[in-house]
């Protein structure tokens, strides 16, 4: 038996814009995008002898071929050619399902990541061209740090790295989104609160925390938010703690805020946990 271990960071949306509906189906996007030191924990055994399986601590997350650990692993067998000979994936989930921080797809690519590593078959941009078969994040999560994602998010750009001092908070509540639906109300009723993504890459340039903060938006959230009450009361409650800027990330449902250290961030911490279940501090993974 091999044994094969990686970490999968998660990952937040410092801006997502939404620019229309491509011919392939698929939405035109432009995202500054950042890896956080939230991760889940990958164990993958080859030559098992025993049929595929995927195992998690969390329950209800697929353990059959519909998991994108499964499904990665699957494309990279067939286009490598190699049988495994029974494989088993343990995932040690830290980062929240369901919560726009692209903990599936940061899955996958660490399997991609592991099996690549192991085996050695593909290039860093071939991987990532498997990597977008199994899903429009994986791509980025294989490449990681801070990054303008254009087209389907496999466009991607190398940006600065955020300033060290910098921290996040993260905040779950109960609920979550299904990012289908939410699509198709935007399509419908269009975008209301369009990101200056160039100004946020400027910001991150200049490494201004202010600036930076400033600049945090997302196209998602007014439809999020309008449904939801508790993204506002979430994000008013980290401005009021002292966060430089607080956004919905992804499709959501995780808020964050952005913190200009450590020891504010976990003051504005202390003060949500008594409003949301689920909350956590990280930094930026460059």
């Amino acid at each position: 038996m091999i044994l094969l271990q990686e970490t999968a960071p998660g990952k937040l949306n410092l801006t997502l814009d939404i620019l229309g509906v491509r011919p392939d189906s698929y939405h035109e996007l432009e995202m500054v995008m950042v890896s956080v030191s939230l991760c889940d924990t990958l164990s993958l055994e080859l030559e098992t002898g025993e049929p595929w399986t995927v195992v998690c601590n969390v329950p209800g997350i697929p353990d059959g071929p519909d998991n994108l650990c499964w499904k990665a692993a699957q494309i990279y067998f067939d286009a490598a050619g190699t049988d495994p000979k029974g494989l088993r994936i343990q995932v040690e989930k830290r980062i929240p399902a369901q919560a726009g921080m692209a903990g599936g797809s940061s899955d996958a690519a660490a399997v991609l990541r592991a099996l690549n590593r192991h085996f050695g078959r593909f290039s860093d941009e071939a991987l990532r061209g498997l990597g977008l078969r199994v899903g429009s994040d994986v791509p980025y999560c294989l490449f990681g740090g801070v990054a303008l994602a254009k087209g389907r998010g496999e466009i991607l750009t190398r940006l600065p790295s955020l300033p060290d001092k910098l921290c996040f908070l993260l905040a779950k509540p109960s609920f979550s989104v299904s990012t289908p639906a939410l699509f198709r109300e935007i399509d419908a009723v269009g975008v209301s609160a369009r990101p200056d993504t160039t100004a946020m890459c400027r910001a991150i340039a200049s490494g201004d925390c202010g600036a930076i903060g400033g600049c945090l938006q997302n196209a998602f959230e007014p439809l999020v938010a309008a449904r939801y009450p508790a993204v506002e009361t979430l994000r008013q409650a980290m401005l009021a703690h002292g966060a430089r800027g607080a956004r919905l990330t992804g499709t959501g449902s995780v808020v964050f805020g952005l913190f200009d250290d450590s020891t504010a961030a976990q003051t504005a911490r202390d003060a949500l946990r008594g409003i949301c279940p689920t909350v956590h501090l990280c930094t930026a993974i460059s």
